[in-house]
């Protein structure tokens, strides 16, 4: 009997599982100056200005500002605006919000993203085995209603619901956000669920925490996965992998 036959559900992280980044963010933010008519900023520099801004505003207003009822744009302005500044660009009013409409639409659409070429197929496979699928990301509201519709991976096709903390208020490693999707597959028991990520510290440690299975992609084969498969943890290195793993006996993950 496969491991497949004892699971009900499996869930599933996006970016670094499904899909990943095309190119580096700096090529974006040049793109979106040269629109307007400036230079392009400095990569690197925008590069860190965007990783203090983005990891200062998810202290301030996590999951996009959920509590506060902060709009999604406005967070998102608020952030790109911070990123230069902190890279030392300081624009003014105007040349911002033209700057960031371009951001912002680009990172709405599918233009920055690729699907891993295995993702559908084996999104589509698990479908057809009468698996639930269930997508876990920590994300906003257009990873659900833009981004992956227009990457090809459907709710109804590809997968059944979405967890994204942008619209729970609840964000990975918490546990709850676990708990939420095992409650969204219809209540199941944790120990008929599988979670699938890119991650120790939010895939698969909280996913263990709520008594759900859990394994490890390691897609690009960064040295922490031989750290990860020391813990004791199934580390495979894409979702062909998984498929054969799933078909096969185990006794658990």
């Amino acid at each position: 009997m496969s491991f497949l036959t004892k699971l009900r559900c499996i869930t599933i992280d996006v970016t670094g599982t499904l899909l990943a980044y095309k190119g580096e963010l700096g090529d974006y933010y040049c793109m979106a100056a040269k629109s307007v008519g400036l230079p392009c900023p400095d990569y690197k520099r925008v590069h860190e200005g965007f990783k203090l801004a983005y990891t200062e505003m998810a202290r301030k207003h996590p999951c996009f500002g959920f509590a506060e009822k902060i709009p999604n744009i406005v967070w998102w302005k608020t952030c790109v605006r911070d990123s230069f500044v902190r890279a030392g660009y300081d624009y003014d009013e105007e040349t911002l919000e033209k700057i960031f409409r371009r951001i912002y639409g680009t990172f709405g659409s599918s233009a920055p993203y690729t699907v891993f070429p295995d993702s559908q197929p084996f999104l589509r496979w698990l479908r057809g085995q009468g698996v639930i699928v269930g997508v876990v990301s920590n994300a906003e509201y257009r990873y659900q209603d833009v981004i992956l519709p227009a990457l090809g991976l459907h709710k109804g096709s590809e997968w059944d619901f979405g967890v994204f903390s942008g619209l729970e208020g609840v964000e990975k490693p918490d546990p709850r956000i676990y708990q939420i999707a095992l409650e969204r597959a219809g209540n199941i028991a944790p120990e008929e669920a599988l979670h699938i990520g890119d991650s120790m510290r939010k895939d698969y440690i909280p996913a263990k925490s709520v008594g759900m299975h859990a394994l490890l992609l390691d897609r690009f084969k960064i040295p922490e996965a031989e750290t990860w498969r020391k813990s004791g943890a199934i580390v495979l290195p894409d979702l062909v992998a998984v498929q054969d793993w799933l078909s096969s006996e185990h006794l658990n993950c």
